[in-house]
This record gives C-alpha cells, sequence and structure tokens, in this order.
C-alpha cells in the first residue's frame, strides 16, 4: 500500500531496515561455525520441571493416540505416517505441532500408553530434526517446545531407557544452545520475552548451569523492563498478552524459588503489577476485554492464574501507559480504548480500536468489540482489526489506522501498524457521583482533517450509561459546513443479546439473556445492523448492531444513552437506584 504520510514512510523504512539486520544476524547466529562458541558440555540430570498452568484435555490424549492431530481449529490425520512429515495445513498449525504444548493432554491421560507413545513422538521428532521445515526452528517456536518438554519431563523421562535419555537430553541442549545465540535477533515483543523466559527455566532445570542461570535472569530482566509497563500492561497493549506472560512467569517465579534462588526484584515486580492489571481487563463473568487482539477468554487458565494472586484486590480505574479506563457503578463495568497503536515492532495483532468500549451488566456482556477469529482465517482477521469491527466511530467507513498489506512487505514484516492517532488526550473525573471519562484521536486529521472525541458517563448506580461523540477540526473548532464526509457510530452487540424497535417507536431495546432490559436512545434515530463476533475457538457467529449514522458537517456532536427498564427478577439493586 502507499504510504501519504511522511511520518508513517520514515516508520516503515526504519522497521524494514531494522529487520532484516535482525534476520541478518539470526541466520549468522544459526550458522555451524557461529553455535560451536557456545559448546559446553551436556547436563548430567535434571533438576525440576516447572509447572505448566495450562488445562490439559484427557480426550485429546484419545485423539493424538489414534492419529488425529487437532491444532488451532485445524485437524490432520496421521493414518500410518509420521505427523512431522505431514504437509501442514497452516504456519500456525506447524507452530502448535512444533511447539509441543499438546504433551500436557498426554501427561493427563490415564491410558499406560500415554506415557511411551510421547517418547515415541519426541524420538520421531529428534530423528526428523534435520528434515523439519523453517518454522520449527523459528526461535519463538524453540522457545515454546523447550518449556513444553522441560514442564512435562515427569511424564516424558520416567520409566525411559538411557539411550532415549541420552538422546533427549542432547535435542534439549542444542535447542538452548539455539535459542542463547538467537535471543537478541528473535522478533521484538512477546517472542523474544519468551525466549528469555524459555533460557532461564532451562538454566534453572539443567545441573551444573548456575552461571548460565544468572545470565539468564539479566536477560529476562532486561526484557521485563521493555515490555511490561509501569500500570502492569503489555507493550503490544493486548489484554491475552498479560495473561500468556504470567502463565509462564508464575511456575518460573517458582523455578527460581525451588532451586534455592531469590528472583529478581524486577520479575517479581513485574507479576505484581501484571496480576492486578488482569483484573483490569475482566468483565463481570470473568471473560477480558476484546482489544487488540484478544478473542476467546480461557476461563480455567485465568481462574488458575487468579489463584496465585495473594492480594487479590480491586483493579485500578485508570490503566495510563496501557492507555485504558476501567468504569465501574453497581453492576455495570465499562472499559474504554484509550490509548494509541503500540510500537510499530509489536503491532502485528494491534487494532485500529481507539476510543471503543466493551460494557457487561452482572455476567452478562452487552457491547463488545468483535473480536479476534482463528489465525487461519486471514480475510477476516483484517477485518477484525479494522475501526468498523469495533463499538466507537468511523469516518467514511475508514479506520483510525493504517496496516501495511502490501503482499511482499507485509509477508516478510507482518501486516504492522504503520500509522495512527499519535495523540490521545484523556480526562476521568465525576460528576454529581457519576464516573466521566473524555477522550480523543487524531488518527483522522490527516486524511479528513476531524479530531474524534467520545465522553463516557455512568451514572452512580450503574443503571445509565451516556455518551456524547463529537467530531472537530485539529484546532478544537466545530467542522465546517463543507464537505461531504459522513460518520457511522457503532455498538456491537454480543450474540446473547436481543435488539428490537422499543414499544415507544423511539429507541431501541436491547434484552439481556437473563431478561434484564436496557433502551438504546440517540438523536439522529439509530437503527440494528447485522454484524458478526469473530472467535478463535468456535468460529464465526452472527449477531447485531446499533448503529447512528450521520455527516459531521450537519451535526458536529451525538448524544445517545443507554438507560435500564426492567430488572431480572430477584436481582439485588445498588443501594440508591430506583425500579423504573
Amino acid at each position: 500500500m502507499a504510504l501519504a504520510s511522511t511520518p508513517g514512510r520514515g516508520r516503515l523504512v526504519g522497521f524494514a531496515v531494522a529487520a532484516s539486520l535482525r534476520a541478518m544476524a539470526y541466520r549468522l547466529s544459526a550458522g555451524v561455525s557461529y553455535r560451536l562458541r557456545f559448546l559446553g558440555r551436556m547436563p548430567e540430570r535434571l533438576l525440576i520441571a516447572p509447572t505448566d498452568l495450562r488445562t490439559a484435555d484427557p480426550t485429546m490424549a484419545d485423539e493424538i493416540y489414534s492419529g488425529r492431530f487437532s491444532l488451532g481449529g485445524e485437524v490432520v490425520d496421521v493414518g500410518r505416517r509420521s505427523i512431522f512429515t505431514m504437509p501442514p495445513p497452516s504456519e500456525n498449525w506447524a507452530s502448535l505441532l512444533h511447539g509441543f504444548g499438546w504433551l500436557r493432554h498426554l501427561r493427563a491421560s490415564d491410558m499406560t500408553v500415554a506415557r511411551p507413545h510421547a517418547r515415541l513422538l519426541i524420538s520421531d521428532w529428534i530423528a526428523l530434526q534435520g528434515r523439519h521445515g523453517p518454522v520449527a526452528r523459528q526461535p519463538e517456536v524453540t522457545a515454546r517446545r523447550v518449556i513444553s518438554w522441560l514442564s512435562q519431563t515427569p511424564m516424558i523421562l520416567d520409566g525411559c531407557d538411557h539411550a532415549f535419555y541420552r538422546r533427549f537430553m542432547r535435542s534439549l541442549v542444542g535447542q538452548v544452545r539455539h535459542l542463547r545465540v538467537s535471543a537478541t535477533n528473535a522478533p521484538a515483543g512477546m517472542p523474544r520475552l519468551q525466549i528469555t523466559i524459555a533460557l532461564a527455566a532451562a538454566a534453572l532445570s539443567m545441573a551444573g548451569h548456575e552461571r548460565m542461570a544468572r545470565q539468564s535472569a539479566r536477560w529476562l530482566d532486561a526484557e521485563l523492563s521493555r515490555q511490561i509497563l509501569p500500570d502492569g500492561g503489555h507493550i503490544s497493549r493486548s489484554p491475552a498478552a498479560t495473561l500468556e506472560l504470567l502463565a509462564d512467569l508464575l511456575p518460573l517465579r517458582q523455578t527460581f524459588t525451588a532451586r534455592g534462588m531469590q528472583p529478581s526484584r524486577t520479575l517479581v515486580a513485574a507479576i505484581d503489577r501484571m496480576m492486578p492489571m488482569l483484573r483490569f481487563f475482566r468483565h463481570g463473568d470473568g471473560s477480558l476485554a476484546r482489544f487488540n487482539g484478544t478473542g476467546d477468554t480461557p476461563f480455567d487458565l485465568i481462574a488458575t492464574v487468579l489463584a496465585y494472586d495473594d492480594a487479590r484486590g480491586q483493579p485500578v480505574p485508570n490503566a495510563p501507559h496501557s492507555g485504558y479506563q476501567r468504569m465501574t457503578a453497581g453492576h455495570t463495568t465499562v472499559l474504554v480504548d484509550t490509548g494509541p497503536p503500540p510500537p510499530i515492532a509489536v503491532s502485528g495483532e494491534a487494532h485500529a480500536g481507539c476510543l471503543s468500549f466493551e460494557m457487561s451488566v452482572g455476567r452478562q456482556p452487552m457491547i463488545v468489540n468483535c473480536g479476534r477469529p482463528r489465525p487461519i482465517d486471514r480475510k477476516h482477521r483484517r477485518v477484525s482489526r479494522t475501526t468498523a469491527a469495533h463499538s466507537t466511530a468511523t469516518i467514511n467507513d475508514s479506520s483510525s489506522c493504517r496496516f501495511l498489506t502490501r503482499p511482499g512487505l507485509s509477508a516478510r514484516l507482518g501486516e504492522v501498524i504503520l500509522a495512527g492517532p499519535g495523540h490521545v488526550p484523556v480526562e476521568r473525573g465525576q460528576e454529581d457521583g457519576s464516573i466521566v471519562v473524555r477522550a480523543s484521536h487524531d488518527g483522522y486529521v490527516e486524511r479528513f482533517g476531524m479530531v474524534h472525541e467520545r465522553r463516557l458517563k455512568l451514572s452512580a448506580t450503574g443503571d445509565r450509561l451516556e455518551g456524547t461523540d463529537t467530531f472537530l477540526t485539529e484546532y478544537g473548532q466545530p467542522v465546517g459546513r463543507r464537505g461531504r464526509d459522513s460518520f457511522a457510530i457503532r455498538f456491537h452487540l454480543h450474540p446473547t443479546v436481543t435488539a428490537r424497535r422499543a414499544e415507544s417507536g423511539r429507541g431501541i431495546e436491547l434484552e439481556l439473556a437473563d431478561g434484564e432490559i436496557w433502551i438504546f436512545e440517540s438523536s439522529p434515530e439509530p437503527g440494528i445492523e447485522e454484524s458478526v463476533m469473530f472467535s478463535d475457538v468456535h468460529g464465526t457467529r452472527r449477531t447485531e448492531q446499533v448503529v447512528i449514522t450521520g455527516r459531521p458537517q450537519q451535526q458536529p456532536s451525538v448524544s445517545w444513552r443507554l438507560r435500564r427498564v426492567a430488572f431480572r427478577p430477584g436481582m439485588r439493586l445498588p443501594e440508591g437506584s430506583m425500579r423504573p
């Protein structure tokens, strides 16, 4: 795609040059002559196995034993061949296969053949190691494989013969050495942080690697300082990233303690900041807000992770470094994206959802963003990242961010964000006991000369949310009357919400799954349109959206409100609220 802006072009050139240099350094570091510098003795034994917090499914073990590998929504039947010689249906499937996370399912199985079958699969992978495709050798995939092998060693090594043990250890050590020389050249963000976690876990697990453990701990501290923000969010601004990293960092902290080593202050402080941030992103039903690449919430994993939170404190209302606001009153929770896109190097999964919000009432989700589709669904993946897939305003059906979609470049660099909101001022306060958040972004200034400003006001009892969306010039003045620009303010509904015209003829009635009813009102009159909710687990589901359309030149400010008009039977009301 062509870039109209010099800053956007400059960001792309700088990012492309850095990526090229990193790729050259990785090819050099992966060479045999370079790897030989890091040769050392193979440890005689493993001292400890890091805990695996992710939930295992014994039924998956049955499928694996029968030769059926279901990974990331795609299934491959092996037949009589090796799974590692089968052509992968997608790169995502291949990365999950070679990451070996599926070993946990075999460990959870009560089949007597589970352990020998796990060893057979690992032996098969080791024997074919020189024939694996490039995905298996990627540093981030290697890191996942090292963590998986280490955490499942009680199953893998229990009862094995000496020959298998030597093959396993030789391969494991070789992969760790590969990670050591390629860590600094790995992609920025989550992949690089997971590599440092894998290196620290390996050094702690292997006998006689105390020096490597200290070195890995320093690398880990450096990455945590770069990637975990002061409020506990991840630099990618993804709620899902916070959960995934905690699932790896908590066992690592335990491993330090089990080895009689004190985890660093940086590691402990990062976990202590991330725990309340995880609570920050949760709705009343326990799900994570669907911002910046977050899809379906793994409730079992989030429950396991939160069980490690000794403080169990209330989430903070304001996350200024991550760029989010949380409004909670009565049974109502509203989460708002009030931040610019993340740095270009970590924006490959980020969305153009600035000023979008999600709203839940008790355990019932109501207003949502469209979420994240399965990784194999590339068409819908692009759609899910657009502004129109979020509960916010668009101008001329365009996104507030611009993505790299040129085929050659995007295949090499990823579909990163090239340009988007750069200035997102936020104000938070109270008005007559209500919570008020006001924010704006300049993502439309370059193309349309307009700033989008949103003001949200949640009543003290949580039974009313009032909003105002305003379109201004970049100098804060009302938009002139010339021009034919159009806006669409979207409110995507959760699939469990039923929308219909109110009996009064004005507004839209929203019925939640438990029978509670809210009315949406605005001027101009809102409409009901089709929408979808993407799911990286269940696929795409049809739903609806409330939409307000108009022209900013004719109506530069649009006010709307959501108010509760009927309670579900037996509901305990917040103090001070009144039944209609």
